[in-house]
């Protein structure tokens, strides 16, 4: 096939199809979607498979043998769109390859430095597991779950674990879910992780120690789905497991709970469900609150039943299962089952769309984000294979193989970590249902065509559909069972099939590739695939021996695998990569042996069954080699069908699930750390009592001294703490470092001299109030003056009066201030502490309640505010202290101004606005910074997690817990309080800090006060947002804005807008 002729018959074949092509690019995505355009293809397939040399050579051809025939001037225009399209494919792949070249460097520089502040030399003690064992089993293999094959002892196991009562939720929100008849294929949303995670749900729900399992997702009323997916909820048939026996209680077993979210009379593709992610976030908070109470009053002894993991599953459950798990402090895991990164690289070595138009398409920026933050919160991610650790992961800034291992090693040994972490990788295979399978082991060599000595059990009518295709139906059958895509390989193995004489005498070939009417009809690639594929047994003259039947149905499956290994025949997957391989298990439970690629999945479940051969999919001799060898060797195929039956097992849904409960168990436990009084919430506002009852167990009896910020944090950094230690050490050491702290500058209950002076000054506090508060105000307006702020703050006070006056509505103050920064602006400003319930401060790290009780100050110069430390067990996960600091402190040095004087420092730390949970900097000139998705990159390129938030214009930096922030201080007043998100409003500005998105969708309230912007200009603001705005949604019915030049009776009308 010379370039130029072949060229030239493919134009020509465009030209035979359809119109000339117009400039639009060419689009695997149209072809999926089913509208197939021949020109487009053919000019992938050019673009794809040929050099630019031999594209202009043909331009040029074209061109010189011009006529005045409208067809050799169409040649000539699609000659040179096709040329100037190739020559933008190897653009497009030259930057990408600029692109991998400098995040390796940075990746490199990253595992040096990280490697360098953990000091140690490592001794042959540390350098751990290899990477595929460290990565599956995330440590020692001292506490992993031993296999369990016997009855005797799964009856033990599930003997143990009877009297756990765990509460367990999981996350998948896009596609359409439920528990029976499920629409797979419906779309490319409703696919296989719509399958994986009902049956998960199912099967925890059934396992001994499991009481109660949700699996959440959007609940979805539009006409044009069934009504089964707008039900709220929906209770998951229970599977009974042999051995174990399942305690049933009121709210117990599997259920899909539906969260209204986003659009409600329309079903949405899940690259628009963005917007509308801290909507589900604060549903599903909603939810889990109330069923925490309602299994506390069943199985809890009246307190709370705290899930014990919330599961995430796709990225944009991740992100949602990370706010959750902050918010309500509890262990989260992950699972990718398509990751974003290899999804781009796929489609950027396509070349046929640039970085931008990808992400326009699919969101991707977005949803890369929310897996890093997935890596960044999650405690365990579990995986299929090794593969997706190790190609797939290994892309992520959040983790790294080998730094991953150092990690793992020094936690074993005992070694501080310096502040930085890693999730722990597991591999879980998916489960298999096996208890409806019975593999025959019966004589094969006969009555393959029929069934006379026992006419009461007729063949399957797929297999006479299937044997009608052979002229010698007792020959063993090669089976594939996949659709005809161009990455199933099916191609290869009919070419190796047709090639190899020997294998074409012993065996026949059976290909189930789909359901099809008219050829014609079906989306291109398939169209094309199938194709070629006849075309082949044509040429090979394979008739008689190839069937490739039209139709089968999902029930029928199970049969076509009996038929195969009745007539002793052998199952392959060619995929050039097999991501997992479902199919293999299901053959090897009905006693097929296999041959599969070596690339992905297989590899891992070769390993466990070891019932078969791998291969190179490119190589089709190997191909035919492996299945000749399992065809004519009667002993190896006996041998490998006898370990797939025995291993099985290893792959049913109870060992999945055992296997899952037994990482769980290994997370250190994490909940909110106070001690509820629901009968407050009955109780009188004026009850002494019940506000003592409700406030006597956290630690809010610190008096913060202007002068003693500082002094807290540098306590603090010396007593940061390993995340391997436990939840109570945590908790005495930051009660030390406090009272340490609190010398001289804080006074404590027990200073105070007597129990009746102690009530006196709890039962002065405002605490109790915010439960009795019909409405919360959250002023989060970004000023950058404190004129402004003031000013901002009385307009909100003025049309709000009548509601402030009776008590009905309280205000909190949010900002990026510390605390004795907002103590001088609203002093300033003749506004007394005590208008307002709380203060959260310096970004969110923060949170603050106002003290009435002036006569218990030590001085003049003491602040009136407690500071609530439980709020700050909310937030510590993963908080990198001391070894974030150094980081920051060495990035920070590295940012210079190069002039003519020398270089300057653009960015130092501001140690006077730092706190213990805070780390501040000034920054000289904000065009000199990176933004935050670069700054958190670097730190996470060195297992340090944390929020970057830019504030005043981008003068000030923050570094914060990786979990904290405005909006989730708002979600842990709720929690802590039971103050309902729905009745909170936000106000804020048309712009402010780089966590500005984060208050905007939701729930609550939001107004917008148009004007409020500050001074940052907007394309600045844009550059260092966490996310585009473009992912938050301001048309929805709880945002509303002021118009310009507002006043306080446009705020009023504002509130009656939103029925307030």
């Amino acid at each position: 096939m010379a370039g130029n002729d072949w060229i030239n018959s493919y134009l020509e074949a465009i030209l035979d199809s359809g119109p000339g092509i117009v400039a639009d690019k060419a689009s695997l995505l149209l072809r999926e979607r089913g509208r197939f355009s021949p020109t487009r293809y053919f000019v992938e397939e050019v673009i794809t498979g040929f050099d630019e040399t031999d594209l202009y050579k043909s331009w040029v051809r074209a061109a010189a043998t011009r006529g005045p025939q409208e067809r050799n001037t169409r040649l000539e225009n699609m000659c040179w769109r096709i040329w100037n399209l190739a020559r933008k494919k190897k653009q497009i792949e030259s930057e990408e390859v600029q692109r991998m070249s400098k995040r390796r460097l940075e990746r490199e520089r990253g595992r040096r430095e990280a490697t360098a502040d953990m000091s140690e030399d490592l001794s042959e003690g540390e350098k751990g597991d290899t990477v595929s064992d460290l990565s599956a089993h995330g440590g020692s293999t001292k506490n992993r779950m031993p296999r369990i094959s016997s009855i005797d002892a799964i009856e033990a196991w599930a003997s143990q674990q009877k009297d756990k009562k765990l509460y367990i939720v999981l996350i998948s929100i896009h596609g359409l879910i439920r528990g029976e008849n499920m629409e797979l294929g419906r779309d490319s949303d409703t696919g296989g992780q719509v399958k994986y995670v009902v049956e998960l749900a199912r099967a925890l729900g059934s396992m001994p120690g499991v009481y109660r399992v949700d699996l959440l997702t959007r609940q979805i009323l539009a006409p044009d789905v069934d009504w089964t997916y707008g039900e709220p909820t929906e209770m998951l048939t229970s599977r009974s497991f042999d051995g174990f026996a399942h305690e049933m209680g009121e709210s117990s077993g599997a259920y899909i709970v539906r969260i209204p979210f986003g659009p409600r009379d329309k079903y949405i593709p899940k690259e628009l469900l963005w917007p509308h992610i801290q909507e589900f976030v604060d549903g599903a908070l909603s939810h889990i609150m109330q069923m925490s109470k309602v299994l506390g009053e069943q199985i809890g002894g009246g307190q709370p039943v705290w899930p014990v993991a919330i599961h995430g599953h796709y990225a944009d459950a991740g992100d949602s299962a990370a706010l959750l798990s902050g918010a309500l402090n509890v262990p989260m895991l992950f699972t990718g089952h398509s990751l974003g990164r290899d999804k781009l690289e796929q489609l950027l070595r396509q070349g046929r769309q640039t970085r931008e138009e990808i992400n326009a398409t699919y969101k991707i920026m977005r949803r890369i984000e929310a897996e890093e933050l997935s890596l960044d919160s999650s405690d365990i991610v579990i995986t299929s294979t090794r593969q997706e650790i190790e190609e797939q992961w290994q892309l992520y800034n959040g983790f790294d193989v080998m730094l991953e291992r150092k990690l793992r090693a020094r936690i074993k040994r005992g070694v501080s970590c310096h502040g930085r972490f890693m999730p722990r990788m597991c591999v879980i295979p998916p489960g298999m249902e096996f208890h409806h399978i019975v593999a025959h082991d019966g004589d094969t060599d006969g009555d393959v065509d029929g069934n006379e000595d026992n006419p009461a059990s007729p063949d399957p009518p797929i297999w006479s559909e299937i044997m009608r295709f052979f002229s010698n139906p007792r020959k063993p059958m090669i089976l594939a069972l996949a659709r005809p895509d161009p990455k199933k390989n099916l191609i290869t193995l009919v070419k190796a099939f047709g090639e190899c004489r020997p294998l074409r005498e012993l065996a026949n070939l059976t290909l189930i590739m789909g359901n099809r009417e008219v050829i014609d009809e079906m989306s291109g690639t398939n169209a094309v695939v199938l194709t070629s594929i006849l075309k082949m047994i044509d040429k090979y003259d394979l008739y008689g021996q190839v069937a490739y039947p039209k139709h089968h149905k999902q029930s029928d499956v199970p049969d076509i695998y009996r038929l195969a290994a009745k007539t002793k025949g052998v199952f392959i997957n060619p995929a050039f990569i097999e991501p997992f391989g479902l199919t293999l298990i299901e053959a090897a439970a009905y006693g097929l042996p296999i041959v599969a690629t070596k690339n992905g999945g297989p590899v891992d479940i070769h390993r466990v069954l070891d019932n078969g051969l791998l291969v190179d999919p490119h190589d089709q001799n190997a191909i035919a080699d492996a299945l000749l060898k399992l065809v004519a060797d009667k002993n190896l195929w006996a041998q490998c069908r006898q370990n797939g039956l025995k291993n099985i097992h290893l792959f049913s849904w109870p060992e999945h699930c055992k296997n899952y409960l037994s990482r769980i168990a290994s997370c250190k436990p994490r909940h909110p750390q106070w001690q509820r009084s629901h009968a407050f919430g009955n109780s009188e506002p004026e009850s002494p009592g019940d506000s003592w009852r409700d406030i006597k167990d956290i630690s809010l009896n610190l008096k913060l001294s202007i002068d003693g910020e500082r002094a807290i944090e540098n306590a603090t950094l010396d007593n940061i703490v390993d995340s391997e230690e436990s939840s109570a050490e945590r908790n005495t050491k930051l009660e030390e470092t406090l009272m340490k702290a609190s010398k001289g500058l804080v006074r404590s209950v027990n200073k105070v001299g007597s129990v009746d002076k102690t009530e006196e000054n709890i039962n002065s506090s405002k605490l109790p109030m915010l439960r009795r508060r019909q409405h919360i105000f959250v002023i989060a307006v970004d000023d950058d003056t404190d004129t402004d702020l003031i000013k901002t703050i009385k307009q909100i006070f003025d049309a709000t009066s009548e509601e402030r006056m009776s008590g009905s509505v309280g205000y909190v103050l949010s900002s990026a201030l510390t605390i004795s920064e907002v103590h001088s602006i609203i002093i300033s400003g003749g506004i007394p502490a005590t208008d307002f319930d709380a203060f959260i401060c310096n970004s969110g790290s923060e949170l603050y309640y106002p003290s009435s009780n002036s006569d218990d100050m030590l001085s003049s110069s003491e602040l009136p505010y407690e500071l609530d430390a439980d709020y700050h067990s909310q937030i510590e996960y993963r908080w990198g202290g001391d070894g974030l600091r150094k980081t920051l402190i060495r990035w920070a040095g590295s940012i210079v101004n190069t002039n003519g004087d020398g270089e300057e420092k653009v960015v130092t730390e501001d140690e006077q606005r730092s706190a213990a949970y805070c780390y501040a900097f000034l920054v000289k000139d904000p065009a000199l910074v990176p933004s935050v998705k670069e700054l958190r990159k670097f730190m996470r390129i060195q297992a340090l997690r944390c929020n970057v938030i830019y504030s005043h214009d981008g003068t000030k930096l923050h570094v914060i817990p990786v979990l904290a922030s405005r909006s989730q201080a708002l979600r842990y007043l709720y929690i802590r309080w039971e103050i309902e998100l729905s009745n909170m409003v936000v106000f804020v500005g048309e712009n402010g800090d780089t966590d500005y998105e984060g208050l905007l969708g939701g729930v609550h309230k939001t107004i917008i006060l148009t004007g409020k912007s500050g001074n940052t200009p907007p394309n600045q603001l844009q550059a260092n947002k966490s996310h585009s705005l473009e992912n938050v949604a301001f048309d929805g019915p709880n945002i509303i804005r002021t118009d310009a030049n507002f006043s306080s009776n446009d705020i009023k009308s504002a509130l009656n807008h939103l029925g307030i």
